[in-house]
């Protein structure tokens, strides 16, 4: 009898609970958390009071220690820990884009020159090797926080410049400032830099002309030098008609 009693209770329980995660669940899913995962992994890191922390709901504090020992990590140039470090900071705190950024920015920009310039490697092909490792490092950052920040631009932004400065890949770089220039939020100049970018493909230049001409018809706020010189070129190379072109003078309010 005891026994059925147990059962019934756990059963009445179990229906009480599914409701509240399915709320759980759509929250999630509406804010685009992806979990943390307290692993055993994790717990070897953070230490014993450190995984309490965390799992006693003190993500932010746990994270914020992380971020420091990444500063004094970055400091000795220590890019091995730094990167486990970074690893757990974005896993606690998936939504704070401070940390996505910069984790790529060390990965791919910091960790990047240092092996490239590795006195102890002598051979040019293994420190090219290193640093384009590096460079597929920042960007894994920046595209799992993309993934768990789909609606803020700043992560896009971070993920352009990284193809256009690391990869020179100008058509990627058009396409991750055009996400960006499409989401809340966005800075005025991520649809100019789109056009920017894909000016530089081959192949694309008419539209990229289209792109460019319309932002200039936009009015003088857009009449900025990079893209009067951008357009220009493209201006020459189409072999637009003269009676079509832009006027030769700069505008006065462009900077």
């Amino acid at each position: 009898m005891r026994t059925i009693i147990v059962l019934a209770v756990l059963i009445g329980l179990g229906f009480l609970k599914l409701p509240i995660e399915r709320n759980l669940a759509e929250l999630h899913r509406q804010e685009h958390f992806r979990g943390v995962e307290f692993n055993l992994d994790l717990r070897e890191k953070l230490g014993q009071l450190g995984f309490v922390a965390a799992l006693s709901g003190f993500r932010a504090i746990v994270a914020d220690g992380l971020f420091l020992q990444a500063y004094t990590a970055w400091e000795n140039t220590e890019w091995g820990r730094m990167l486990l470090l970074f690893r757990h900071i974005t896993t606690l705190q998936p939504r704070v884009m401070l940390f996505w950024d910069t984790a790529a920015w060390h990965m791919a920009w910091n960790a990047s020159v240092a092996a490239m310039n590795d006195q102890n490697q002598p051979r040019l092909a293994l420190r090219v090797k290193a640093q384009r490792e590096y460079f597929g490092l920042g960007k894994d950052f920046l595209e799992r926080g993309i993934k768990n920040n789909p609606d803020r631009p700043d992560l896009y932004e971070a993920l352009a410049r990284l193809y256009k400065e690391k990869y020179k890949d100008h058509e990627r770089a058009s396409e991750c400032y055009a996400k960006a220039a499409a989401l809340p939020g966005a800075r005025p100049f991520d649809k100019r830099f789109s056009a920017y970018e894909l000016s530089y493909c081959e192949g694309r230049e008419r539209e990229a002309y289209e792109r460019l001409r319309h932002l200039y018809d936009e009015g003088p706020q857009e009449r900025l030098p990079t893209l009067i010189a951008r357009l220009k070129f493209l201006e020459d190379k189409l072999g637009i008609p003269q009676e079509q072109r832009i006027p030769d003078k700069l505008n006065k309010t462009a900077k």
